[in-house]
């Protein structure tokens, strides 16, 4: 009952808007105190202690400080720009940039919100001087952005190996092809919809020459397309753990905007603020889900979860399914952070318990984590975007945008649920 209560009492104040580190440490602490007693905090240093000397999740503020200075150095814009002049003689040849130049972003930030505010304010105005069909532009830009749930390296399964317990290089491993398979959906609805409704993704009129063309989209494509290689290939060579691969990857950034001559002493100074910003988030969010798991699990909570979960028909199916379909409903509210820190700690017993793969119950989960933050009304991605989007360019229109994404990405979703043998690299 506890457990429920101190559930409950958390989403209540997320909905209403309370900060959500927090809302995680107060309701914790209320609830523990009055319960449990106080004494129970007596344990809270030593855990936060094993955060901060957690190696694993030193890679999360290097891997945000490669992706931001890609982003404040023009390098992510310059890879945009190219790429839409090299595809954007073919039908949807922009749309199909923007999806690349997302992959790429997306594993070399792996970060949704600077994905999506970076080709909202890049790409988006080329496509709609272009007379692109408006929902299918922005539809295009919120899909493309969400890659970053999923395309290693993702922030999301870097917490989530360190929430699970699981080497995060074997989800680095097990997320590429889904995350490959997933672009390459992406391509096919646009060169199918550019063969059916040509008037929705006109081609871009590209008035250079081609090789100059060529030449330049090599110069800005090649040398950030290497650095990526090299962190994610190190990685899953065995070579680097991810923490050692991430060091590799800040260092590259700066060195790749020092050769492209964008680099200054101001622009690192904003881009460590940004990246202080967003790990102080990162990390104030997992103190206060430390709180709230510790008398989440001394209240005897999560053993009435998993005696819920095992008697219920259907083994693990059913509880992959509900868990699924609770995952998706929550990211409609709170963002990916909270849900591996506050639901995932719930769930793991219970997996554990059922001898599911939790490799691929951790792709299961990212992949879901990618479908909420598109599905209307509340995805993260659409907030994201409006934000930076023309005013007359109306919400309705990325909800419609982002219709066809969604379904692709179950579709995806389905088949890593169905085939996890053959798109999962262990």
């Amino acid at each position: 009952m506890t457990g429920i209560v101190l559930f409950a009492i958390a989403l209540v104040c997320l909905f209403l808007g309370y900060s959500v580190a927090f809302t995680f440490a107060g309701v914790s602490l209320i609830v523990g105190t009055i319960v449990l007693g106080a004494d129970l905090f007596a344990f809270m240093p030593y855990r936060i202690m094993s955060i901060m000397e957690n190696t694993i999740l030193m890679a999360v503020p290097m891997f945000i400080f490669m992706g931001i200075v890609l982003q404040k150095t023009g390098l992510a814009e310059r890879l945009l720009e190219s790429a839409a002049k090299l595809f954007g003689g073919i039908a949807g040849g922009v749309a199909i940039s923007t999806i690349v130049v997302g992959a790429l972003l997306a594993a070399s930030t792996g970060v949704v919100g600077a994905s999506v505010v970076a080709m909202g304010v890049i790409s988006l105005p080329v496509m709609l001087k272009n007379n692109y069909h408006q929902p299918t532009a922005t539809g295009v830009i919120c899909a493309s952005g969400t890659l970053g749930q999923i395309i290693p390296p993702s922030i999301i399964l870097i917490i989530l190996g360190d929430v699970m317990g699981v080497p995060v290089g074997d989800l680095f491993r097990a997320a590429a092809l889904p995350g490959m398979l997933l672009v390459a959906a992406y391509i096919i609805y646009i060169l199918i919809l550019g063969k059916i409704k040509p008037e929705f993704v006109p081609p871009l009129v590209v008035t250079e020459n081609k090789r100059e063309l060529l030449v330049q989209a090599l110069k800005d494509i090649v040398p950030p397309l290497v650095l990526i290689l090299t962190v994610l290939g190190s990685i899953f060579a065995g070579i680097a753990t991810p923490t050692e691969s991430a060091s590799i990857g800040a260092v590259g950034a700066v060195i790749l905007s020092i050769l492209y001559g964008t680099f200054s002493f101001s622009k690192m100074h904003e881009v460590s603020k940004e990246t202080v910003k967003v790990t102080s988030m990162v990390f104030a969010v997992l103190i206060g889900a430390t709180a709230f798991s510790m008398v989440f699990s001394y209240s005897g909570s999560e053993y009435l979860i998993e005696e819920f979960f095992m008697e219920l028909p259907g083994g693990k199916w059913t509880f992959i399914a509900l868990a699924m379909l609770a995952i998706l409903i929550l990211g409609f509210f709170i963002d990916f952070i909270e849900i591996a820190f506050l639901v995932v700690p719930i769930l793991l017993p219970v997996a554990i318990a059922l001898d599911v793969n939790l490799v691929w119950f951790a792709i299961l989960i990212s992949m879901n984590l990618q479908t909420s933050f598109l599905t209307p009304p509340f995805g993260f991605s659409l907030f994201y975007l409006k934000g930076v989007a023309p005013k007359y360019l109306k919400t309705i229109t990325i909800y419609k945008g982002v219709i066809p994404f969604i379904l692709i990405q179950i579709m995806v979703l389905l088949l890593v649920l169905f085939f996890p043998e053959k798109l999962i690299i262990s």
